[in-house]
């Protein structure tokens, strides 16, 4: 029996303990990680989504592992990544849920198995999809998206989640994944563009820019932050609520780094006025200082947009997937607005120097 057979075989006694044993179940489009989606029709045109997530990445982290045992256990514990973990996905769920926010239901889980059957909140509803089609306004969404935010950065970082038998410990986005994660710029960058060159100076220089940004988030106030919270995992349901999915890996992080991924979105461009309006409601809805927070979304944006290009350059390099290529013009200018802030200079040193092809780009 193959490996698929045998998938296809636990599925089956999974959902043989449902409700929808019997229902129809069609295939949705794969998405950059392990896990796959379908989507479940019962009786009476009832959906539901089937989550298959089998255990076949890296561990994730343990709150026990030294930064020595995380190196060597691999990228998820490195940077404090659930991977395809169902325990991390439904006990964050719950917590949200409680907290009064709209994460999917969870109908049925099986941990051990790595499957979960979910709530369908139903196709196209992405705020992403719904701007492209002219369905909604930009603005609107995103200021909806940063008051959701605001709120929930006020709610006290819980440190243990436990549901039953399961329990999810609430991570650091610590110094460790910072520097693993926002090395992949130098490590695959140059392999994709020979523009940008890689000596042991040029590396020295480096380690003392990431080094310097690393160190400035160490005064940032941190909060619960869900992580992945941009136009593709942010859903408009029919009562007006925001649904929230992809939330698996959230963490004790910074404010700026949801805003970040919220404002300068990896695959869409925002526009200047939703941005412009997210920031202004965040800062509204939590009271948070202008200026502070604008150098948190510098700092923090720096460090996120040059782990964004070097994961799309490894996608592009390693992985042979092109089409990723499209999304580089806009992750570079991003990366070069966000060195013009006067706290991440020893970082725009760096770039000006090693990669000044990042300030020849435009979205």
């Amino acid at each position: 029996m193959n490996g698929d057979s045998e998938r296809d075989d636990l599925r089956q006694k999974f959902l043989s303990q449902t409700d929808w044993a019997a229902a129809r179940l069609v295939w949705l489009a794969q998405d950059a990680s392990t896990r796959r989606y379908a989507r479940l029709t019962g009786t009476n045109s009832r959906t539901a989504i089937l989550m298959d997530a089998p255990s076949v990445e890296p561990p994730a982290c343990s709150p026990e592992m030294s930064d020595a045992e995380r190196v060597i256990s691999g990228w998820n514990a490195q940077t404090r990544l659930a991977a395809s973990r169902i325990d991390a996905f439904v006990l964050i769920a719950d917590y949200l849920r409680q907290e009064g926010f709209r994460p999917p239901e969870i109908y049925a889980f099986d941990c051990q198995k790595g499957f979960a059957l979910i709530e369908d909140f139903g196709p196209a509803r992405e705020f992403a999809r719904l701007i492209e089609k002219g369905d909604a306004d930009e603005v609107d969404l995103y200021r909806r998206a940063a008051c959701l935010l605001a709120k929930l950065h006020a709610k006290p970082a819980p440190k243990l989640l436990v549901k039953g038998s399961e329990k999810w410990p609430i991570l650091t986005l610590d110094a460790l994944a910072l520097r693993v994660s926002t090395d992949l710029f130098v490590d695959w960058l140059p392999a994709l563009d020979p523009r940008m060159t890689m000596n042991e100076s040029i590396r020295a220089h480096w380690t003392e820019a990431r080094d310097n940004l690393i160190d400035l988030t160490a005064r940032f106030p941190r909060h619960f932050i869900l992580r992945d919270f941009h136009a593709e995992n942010l859903l408009l349901l029919e009562n007006g609520e925001i649904g929230l999915l992809d939330f698996q890996d959230a963490l004790l992080g910074w404010d700026a780094w949801d805003m970040a991924m919220l404002t300068q979105d990896a695959r869409r461009s925002v526009s200047g006025a939703a941005e412009d309006a997210a920031i202004r409601s965040y800062l509204d809805q939590s009271g948070e200082a202008e200026a502070d927070f604008k150098e948190r979304l510098a700092v923090i944006g720096t460090l996120n947009a040059l782990r964004i290009i070097g994961v799309f350059a490894r996608l592009q390099v390693r992985d042979g997937k092109p089409r990723y290529g499209s999304f580089m013009p806009r992750q570079q200018w991003l990366l070069a607005r966000n060195l013009k802030h006067p706290s991440v200079k020893t970082m725009r040193d760096f770039v000006m120097a090693a990669a000044p092809l990042v300030f020849e780009t435009h979205p």
